[in-house]
């Protein structure tokens, strides 16, 4: 890689870090290319990202961000998975590395703090951020559900009496 590749690297990767609000330091070390392929394919449907990157290069690229204290943790085959959803990397690798003994989750960074393996464990266990929006929109919408079918209630009253009195009339003729 020339220096101008990697300050490009190192630039990338900052930039992506920067807008993470979590990051997964991994050992990939003897995965088969398409474990490692899947991967990567399971970490983008979960919207994470999955890299593969140069210990050196990566504590240049963490230097100046939130996850700068996880920079003790690269060292070996590392590979890095983050996102902005902070549930996402962590689902995708617990859930890796208990399909693959050759994946191992080292520890991570979240909201600027270095973490270990058990409370990556605990991330994962979380629900994504989708899955909170949807429940919270649920909550703020069945009041207002409530609310219409209490305002239309007495009209169908009204409505049901009066077509019994209706067809109790009609049969009485």
């Amino acid at each position: 890689m020339k220096r101008s590749e990697k300050k490009d690297f190192v630039n990338d990767l900052k930039e992506d870090l920067l807008n993470s609000s979590s990051v997964i330091v991994t050992h990939y070390s003897g995965l088969t290319v398409n474990e490692s392929e899947s991967l990567r394919k399971e970490m983008r449907a979960n919207g994470a990202k999955f890299k593969v990157t140069k210990n050196r290069l990566t504590k240049l690229a963490i230097a100046d961000t939130q996850f700068k204290d996880i920079s003790d943790l690269l060292s070996g085959p590392t590979a890095l998975a983050y996102s902005t959803d902070p549930v996402a990397p962590a689902k995708v690798a617990v859930s890796f590395e208990k399909k693959f003994e050759n994946f191992k989750i080292i520890g991570g960074g979240y909201n600027g703090e270095k973490i270990d393996k058990e409370k990556i464990d605990f991330l994962a266990k979380l629900p994504s951020l989708d899955e909170l929006r949807g429940k919270l929109i649920g909550l703020i919408s069945a009041p207002a559900q409530k609310l219409a079918s209490i305002a239309i209630e007495p009209g169908a009253q009204i409505a049901r009496l009066i077509s019994g009195k209706s067809s109790n009339s009609q049969e009485s003729n």
